[in-house]
């Protein structure tokens, strides 16, 4: 586990459905919780070394998502910013960023999206391109696609990587648009080969 992510961070081995089975009873009590609770235990749980306790935390506090405050999303941005790497900000983009920035209005939406994307932060971008992946007819194409095109040029593998799967994503909801979208600007080829893997 430690090689597949590059040696970056210690593990203790524990495999995903050991790992939820291990968080199921904690994770149904966490629900009734407060808020602050979920947040330090999620804080408590992130700045322990082993990668399997950021994955709990990250899980804990998508279980606090019915009371989550400014500060849960404060949160997530800190989460994304510390210990990075694609593991963990893949699933805070789709499973807690995106979830929060869908109970925003959608002008106050982009605008968060844009802030994240214009950062120079190379993680909250990524988290910009893919934020709306579960969002399905709720994606704001005009958006996606400015976000995108910020991108267009980049050489950063986790950035082409992020705007192939979004498109890729977003054709299951409209392939036709990702169709046109693709052929009608130049993208960075591993991004146009993600975004048509499954359209011919």
């Amino acid at each position: 586990m430690e090689a597949y992510m590059k040696h970056l961070f210690p593990f203790i081995g524990l495999k995903k459905p050991e790992r939820a089975a291990c968080m199921k009873p904690v994770l149904s009590d966490a629900k009734r919780w407060t808020i602050d609770e979920v947040h330090a235990a999620a804080v408590w749980l992130w700045n322990l070394p082993e990668r399997e306790f950021q994955y709990a935390a990250m899980n804990l506090l998508e279980a606090g998502k019915k009371n989550w405050t400014a500060d849960s999303y404060a949160l997530m941005l800190a989460m994304i910013r510390e210990k990075s790497w694609w593991d963990t900000v893949d699933y805070i983009a789709s499973n807690l960023v995106g979830q929060w920035l869908l109970r925003l209005q959608p002008e106050t939406r982009a605008e968060e999206a844009r802030r994240l994307n214009t950062s120079g932060e190379m993680w909250n971008c990524r988290t910009a391109l893919i934020f709306q992946l579960s969002y399905k007819k709720y994606t704001d194409p005009v958006l996606l696609g400015e976000l995108i095109l910020t991108h267009a040029a980049s050489k950063e593998f986790f950035l082409q990587k992020g705007i192939g799967w979004a498109l890729r994503q977003y054709a299951r909801t409209d392939a036709d648009w990702v169709r046109r979208f693709v052929a009608g600007h130049t993208l960075p080829k591993l991004s146009v080969r993600e975004a048509l893997k499954h359209l011919g």
